[in-house]
């Protein structure tokens, strides 16, 4: 076998090749990252191994820097591997006691790593036309999180313009609220809005469903308020409704593209009562290909919901604490969609009121119900069948 190690980085990449006798074929050599360089990589590994077949590319998972190497790899017919940082590092520890850390030690690592015999998945092209849900997902993700801290500054700010308003409306974060707050961002412009231009107002942007009663509340609650006269104020809660309903429309969007992804990916575990297509477009796009899995407990360690072991002298497992490592994103992804899962099943509600009625707090049950989701969404999808509950 030929063994080819990467250290990726952002304008270049450091190679080198040896083969399984350890004899180094290409001593470690720099390529730029660009076509000519993917290029030059490409005709170097042809020159030492005719038989691509008989060629290991390894590389260490470094983002989005690595897309386009990965991609080419592919395309060429190559097996690859992607490595985490984290093996690499603790390989390159083992080897040797001093504390060198360079491009062309990490490529030399790589590939030593890869002669080792330590147990490697390819990266497949399932993986990398994977990489546009994980994408997706996780654009989705982030801009749900910016819009919740949105609507904390719109809390925060009402509370200092017009704080009696709360206690009016359901929540503040109707769109009847919004495009009341957006033309009248305070309680001094609430109070002097002429009455039948407030009913309209609230009629229009409720469909209907506040009528005048609610403008004269509002308008009297509005006059007696405490709330702040500040400008500078009314004018950044004009702004953050603004970017609010922006960042709605983008979200739809996002979630439109999504759902589109998940109808052509068919997957069966979205016949799990709870998992909706966005919790399960974010779960499989960050697991990625199932084949890299032998076995269950082998995702629970990639999703880093497996208990870490520590173990010395008389000391058994004291410490058993969840590693935590891994994909975040996949541990919110599975943690949600398990919560949703216990109310709508009722084998999976069954659980997790054992394992409260067993003393645990309710998130450490929530972690046990998480843990039998995985497993069920491994069967499932290695079965291709879709979910049929046990009651």
């Amino acid at each position: 076998m030929i063994y080819v190690g990467i250290d990726v980085s952002k304008d270049k990449h450091d190679c080198t090749i040896v083969s399984s006798d350890g004899e180094v074929l290409a001593n470690v050599f720099t390529i730029q990252n660009n076509l000519d360089g993917f290029k030059l990589l490409f005709q170097r590994i042809k020159s030492v191994a005719p038989d691509l077949s008989k060629v290991k590319v390894g590389l260490e998972a470094t983002g989005h820097y690595s897309y386009n190497i990965l991609g080419f790899l592919l395309d060429k017919g190559l097996a690859t591997f992607v490595i985490n940082p984290l093996h690499t590092n603790l390989f390159r520890k083992s080897t040797s006691l001093r504390r060198t850390k360079t491009d062309r030690v990490d490529a030399r690592t790589i590939a030593a790593m890869m002669m080792s015999g330590v147990v490697l998945s390819s990266y497949t092209a399932i993986s990398y036309h994977n990489e546009e849900l994980k994408s997706l997902s996780r654009y989705r993700f982030d801009k749900v999180r910016e819009r919740a801290r949105l609507k904390q500054s719109v809390s925060r700010l009402v509370n200092i313009l017009f704080p009696e308003l709360e206690r009016l409306v359901p929540t503040l974060h109707m769109t009847s609220v919004y495009a009341l707050l957006a033309e009248l961002p305070g309680a001094k412009q609430i109070a002097s809005c002429h009455l039948a231009h407030l009913t309209s107002l609230l009629s229009t942007a409720s469909k209907g469903r506040y009528d005048r009663s609610k403008a004269v509340a509002l308008r009297d609650a509005a006059r007696q308020s405490i709330g702040s006269v500040m400008p500078a104020k009314s004018l950044e809660l004009q702004h953050t409704i603004r970017l609010i309903r922006e960042l709605d429309a983008e979200i739809n969007e996002i979630e439109a593209a999504l759902k589109q992804m998940m109808d052509e990916i068919a997957s069966p575990i979205l016949t799990i009562p709870g998992i909706s297509y966005r919790m399960g477009a974010m779960i499989l796009a960050e697991i990625g290909d199932f084949s890299r899995f032998a076995s269950p407990d082998k995702l629970l360690a990639y999703a880093g919901l497996s208990p870490s072991t520590y173990q010395s002298g008389k000391l058994d497992n004291a410490y058993a604490h969840m590693e935590k490592r891994g994909s975040r994103y996949l541990r919110y992804a599975l943690y949600n969609a398990t919560k949703y899962v216990c109310i709508w099943d009722n084998s999976f509600a069954t659980y997790l009121a054992k394992k409260r009625a067993e003393g645990k707090h309710y998130n450490v049950a929530i972690s046990h119900a998480a843990k039998k989701l995985v497993r069920l969404i491994f069967a499932l999808q290695r079965s291709g069948k879709p979910y049929c509950s046990v009651t």
